[in-house]
């Protein structure tokens, strides 16, 4: 038994809330430089509105940003709540997901799927975007090392790998095809929506690669976030998140249509598709 294994479930949970402490300040990187096209290992993090380099001591997660009383330590510029409430929750989705899983193989890998799920729905929420580097990126890592996880625990590979696929085709696929009828129907009824198609554009033709990956309402971010989600939660977690995700995205709507007052103002699904997931993960029992 190793060391990690021998720790009591509220110790393990510490260390992977901590550890969750640290990537949430990692997670603040990407989520401001990745939509930017900048390198999230280069340069060392900057005050946005002073360009001052941060030190070392001022970058502690949490307690720097107390300690600094949510200010730069050089101009003096607020710094956004968002920075300490990223940290906060990752910590705690992570040492959530420790104490539900103990020290088992899942256990890091569902924390890699909160990480990755945090940033895609902060990057959404801001920007209306889900850089391919985490949901494609996420896809391609989950179909090599879910089948390996699987393997080493007794199942055969090509099974494992085969549940893997058809639950990231299962989940792309399922939200690739409400997008696409939806857009095909809003075609018929020539309805026309905000940036779909544009001003004086006619609707994309099916000789055209946006009549098949371009609809209104239904980003094909979210279909990619989608197939990734299901090549780590198998054909049923596809299922679960999608029942979860909707219910989500109906609150998350009443809530923007009430802050902007507006119906009819278009937001990100892809925070509403990660609560979905995160409880399907966490969850003691199957949803359906």
């Amino acid at each position: 038994m190793s060391s990690i294994e021998a720790l009591a479930p509220g110790w393990l949970a510490a260390l992977a809330g901590t550890v969750g402490l640290f990537a949430g300040s990692f997670l603040n990187v990407v989520i401001h430089r990745l939509p930017r096209g900048e390198s999230v290992v280069a340069p060392r993090s900057r005050c946005p509105a002073c360009g001052r380099m941060i030190r070392a001591w001022e970058n502690i997660p949490v307690l720097s940003f107390l300690a600094l009383r949510g200010r730069c330590a050089g101009c003096g510029a607020s710094i956004s709540w968002r920075y300490p409430v990223v940290e906060i929750l990752t910590a705690v989705l992570f040492g959530a997901i420790a104490w539900r899983y103990g020290a088992a193989a899942e256990t890091p890998l569902y924390c890699a799927l909160a990480a990755a799920l945090v940033a895609a729905a902060a990057i959404d929420f801001d920007h209306r975007i889900i850089p391919d580097e985490i949901s494609l990126g996420g896809l391609a890592v989950a179909l090599v090392v879910v089948p390996l996880l699987a393997w080493r625990s007794g199942d055969p590979l090509a099974d494992a790998f085969a549940r893997s696929a058809a639950g990231a085709l299962l989940g792309g696929g399922a939200l690739w095809l409400v997008g696409f009828v939806h857009a095909r129907v809003s075609v018929a009824m020539k309805r026309r929506f905000e940036h779909w198609p544009g001003a004086d554009e006619a609707p994309p033709r099916p000789r055209s690669l946006d009549y098949w990956i371009w609809f209104p309402g239904v980003g094909f971010g979210d279909v990619k976030l989608l197939a990734m989600i299901g090549a780590v939660l198998g054909p049923l977690g596809v299922f679960e998140t999608i029942l979860v995700a909707s219910l989500a995205g109906l609150a998350f709507g009443l809530v923007w249509a009430a802050a902007v007052r507006r119906l009819d103002s278009p937001f990100g699904f892809a925070p509403a598709i990660a609560c979905g997931a995160l409880l399907v993960v966490l969850m003691p029992f199957p949803l359906i």
